[in-house]
């Protein structure tokens, strides 16, 4: 756990600093240099810098140990972190597309003059693409690592913005070869790729705190190994909780109905310790309920 919490807060520090450097450099070009889509990506790397601080805190508080209120630990706000990146983005695509969308109807209607980007908005775009690779491959390594939905989300928003600077170096191209409406297009691009990114995120992460399970072919290998241990007649029902990268599963299992109390306590030990066992990297607990098979309304007795 020390190793994952410190590739996580690495990674998170990482993208921190560098978005910090993007958010100065493409809003200073985006202005002067004449490039809505360039400005409108500076407006997002800022929104980045202000949602990495509120995942820094809540990743901290998340690495809490468990306590009376909180007996499985604090997790779960890996989860929450997550939907707050997903917010911080989407609220930004809102913004971003509102105003290009504005800015396009100006030019279109003669409203404002158009003016071409400079070289210099070229230059950042491209130093931005290139930088949000190395960022993407960073994050993304480290999210298969740890398993940490805040990285997941994260590394879907470098994802995001390799989109946004492809779309904001042909739209600096297109404008610089006389084809103005083509940078504010690029920016409402980048807002729709900003919008789709934000909304996964929250999806995703929201799904992870209604304790959906991650894959349903899970749910059936877990099944099929309850069931291969001597004593269980059939497995019932499963329930799973989910607290960071690991699971706590809630098994309802059907005994015969003639054996002792013991006896199924000990069908009950050896199902928790086989699942245990087999997956040791993604349950923390295991909780079963045995009852007799005549009361289960799935067997045919």
């Amino acid at each position: 756990m020390k190793d994952r919490e410190q590739a996580t807060n690495k990674t998170i520090n990482l993208g921190l600093g560098y978005n910090i450097l993007l958010s100065i450099i493409k809003t200073f070009i985006g202005i002067f240099g004449h490039s809505s889509a360039l400005l409108a990506d500076g407006i997002n790397s800022t929104s980045d810098v202000v949602y990495y601080v509120a995942v820094k805190i809540l990743t901290k508080h998340a690495n809490k140990p468990a306590d009376k209120e909180h007996p499985y630990g604090h997790r779960q706000l890996e989860s929450i972190s997550a939907i707050v990146v997903g917010a911080f983005i989407l609220t930004t695509g809102v913004a971003i597309f509102w105003e290009t969308i504005n800015a396009i109807y100006d030019l279109l209607t003669n409203i404002k003059p158009g003016q071409a980007a400079s070289i210099f908005a070229l230059i950042a775009a491209i130093f931005t693409l290139i930088l949000k690779i190395y960022l993407y491959t960073i994050t993304k390594r480290n999210e298969k690592l740890t398993k940490n939905p805040t990285l997941r989300a994260l590394a879907n928003d470098h994802l995001n913005d390799i989109m946004a600077s492809i779309s904001v170096i042909i739209g600096v191209i297109g404008g610089r070869m006389g084809f103005l409406w083509m940078d504010p297009l690029a920016g409402a691009i980048v807002s729709v790729f900003i919008l789709r990114t934000g909304i996964s995120i929250i999806m995703d992460s929201s799904s992870e705190l209604m304790d959906t399970f991650p894959d349903l072919s899970f749910r059936d290998d877990l099944k099929a190994t309850a069931e291969q241990v001597e004593g269980v007649r059939h497995v019932d029902v499963i329930g799973m909780h989910r607290f960071g990268p690991y699971f706590i599963i809630n098994i309802n299992i059907g005994v015969n109905g003639s054996i002792t109390i013991q006896q199924g306590h000990d069908i009950a030990d050896k199902v928790e310790e086989v699942l245990l066992d087999k997956y040791s990297g993604s349950l923390r607990k295991v909780h079963i309920h045995y009852h007799p098979v005549e009361f289960c309304p799935h067997k045919d007795d």
